[in-house]
C-alpha cells in the first residue's frame, strides 16, 4: 500500500499536501482500494468555505457511497475537473491525477494535528 511520507493524513482516509498558501486534497490508496471501482466523484462545495471535518462532498464507488471530510477548515478554490469524464483517477492515480479539491486552509496550524505517514500506516494497519 502507498502512504507517501511527504503528506498528512485524516482518520477518515483523506490526505492533504500544501504547496505554499494552497493544498491539494485527495483519498488515499487504502480508501479507493477499500471503496472498489469509483464511478462519480460529486463536489459541490467550490467557493464555500468548509470547516475542519465536515463533509466537502461524496464519492461513489460501484457498491457503495461515502462522504469526503475536509482535513482543516479552508477555502475550497477548485474541484479537479479531469474526475467528472475520469472518475477512476482516483483509483488508478489516488495521490497525483485523482486529487479531489484545490483549498486554501483558513488556518494552516491545523495541518499539525493531522497524521503522519507513520501515523497513519498504524491507522490501516490495526
Amino acid at each position: 500500500m502507498n502512504i507517501p511520507s511527504n503528506l498528512k493524513y485524516t482518520k477518515d482516509h483523506e490526505w492533504i499536501r500544501l504547496e505554499g498558501d494552497v493544498a491539494f486534497v485527495g483519498v488515499t490508496d487504502f480508501a479507493q482500494h477499500e471503496l472498489g471501482d469509483i464511478v462519480f466523484v460529486d463536489i459541490e462545495s467550490v467557493g464555500k468555505t468548509i470547516a475542519s471535518e465536515d463533509v466537502f462532498g461524496t464519492i461513489e464507488a460501484v457498491k457503495t457511497v461515502s462522504d469526503l471530510f475536509m482535513p482543516v477548515s479552508a477555502l475550497v478554490i477548485e474541484k479537479n475537473p479531469a474526475l467528472d469524464a475520469q472518475p477512476e483517477l482516483v483509483n488508478t492515480d489516488a495521490y497525483g491525477e485523482g486529487w479531489m479539491v484545490k483549498i486554501k486552509p483558513t488556518n494552516i496550524a491545523e495541518i499539525e494535528n493531522l497524521l503522519t505517514a507513520e501515523q497513519y500506516q498504524a491507522i490501516v494497519n490495526a
